[in-house]
């Protein structure tokens, strides 16, 4: 009898050779070791493969803080390292493990150098997710990059031009979303599952972490997709109820 971990092996396997037909036999059976490790999955985004390299994403992160029962998360703006009017914002996070811990600490940078132009203006933003990313990875003992802690890396990866079609029919900006194929298979999800179109665009955005979905890579977008599929398939309702936590105003830290 399978059980949930190897299960979960399988699923990653089978969801690796479909989305990235070229991976190395090394980079497929370093997937089967941090699967085991970390039980995170590829087809809900917790995990990507950029470049020739294995990245684990601020949403896996986060999996990995719940099912550890992570007792919470602080960030705080350092406003002497940061400088508005250049749109450059550094955080501090620390994370509590257990009730005893005194936390662990990771910062966090970001201005229009190190952020994709796509994601311009969302600096302070993925300057605190960085910080958060780095402290959870220090607080669990993750020696694996997020792909949100990529710097110039991030920046090529995810505004590298994504060829148009033979009839020219459709341009891209370097964004995933700007794949037709893409798009289609996402409003063809809106229409089969009667969503709000503009709800799923703002959970997807916040899936991806960037502050719109044409800021998000193929990769990103790929993963949003499945995660959605799988979602409406098996319990439509609470799906609904999660987009609809999206149309509410959200709430000023304390």
């Amino acid at each position: 009898m399978r059980t949930p971990a190897n299960s979960l092996v399988h699923e990653n396997r089978r969801a690796a050779k479909t989305r990235y037909p070229d991976l190395r036999p090394l980079d497929l059976k370093s997937l089967v070791k941090l699967t085991r490790l970390l039980r995170l999955s590829l087809s809900q985004g917790e995990i990507l493969y950029l470049e020739g390299k294995w990245f684990v994403t601020h949403s896996g992160l986060l999996r990995v803080a719940r099912r550890r029962r992570c007792q919470g998360i602080e960030t705080i703006l350092l406003d002497k390292q940061s400088d508005p009017d250049v749109g450059r914002w550094v955080f501090k996070a620390t994370v509590f493990p257990c009730p005893t811990s005194k936390g662990f600490v990771g910062h966090g940078d970001a201005d229009p150098s190190n952020v994709s132009s796509l994601v311009h203006g969302a600096e302070m933003r993925i300057a605190e997710t960085r910080a958060v990313n780095r402290a959870l990875r220090k607080a669990y003992g993750i020696g694996l990059c997020s792909v949100e802690e990529l710097g110039a890396l991030s920046s090529s990866a995810r505004s590298s031009p994504i060829p148009s079609p033979s009839n020219g029919s459709h341009s891209s900006n370097g964004s995933g979303y700007d794949q037709p194929r893409l798009r289609d298979q996402l409003c063809l999800l809106i229409r089969q599952y009667n969503l709000d179109s503009n709800l799923v665009k703002a959970y997807a955005a916040d899936f991806c972490g960037t502050a719109t979905l044409s800021g998000a890579s193929r990769e990103l977008i790929e993963s949003f997709i499945s995660h959605l599929a799988t979602a409406a398939k098996e319990n439509r309702d609470a799906l609904v109820c999660k987009l609809n936590s999206y149309s509410q105003p959200i709430e000023a830290r304390p």
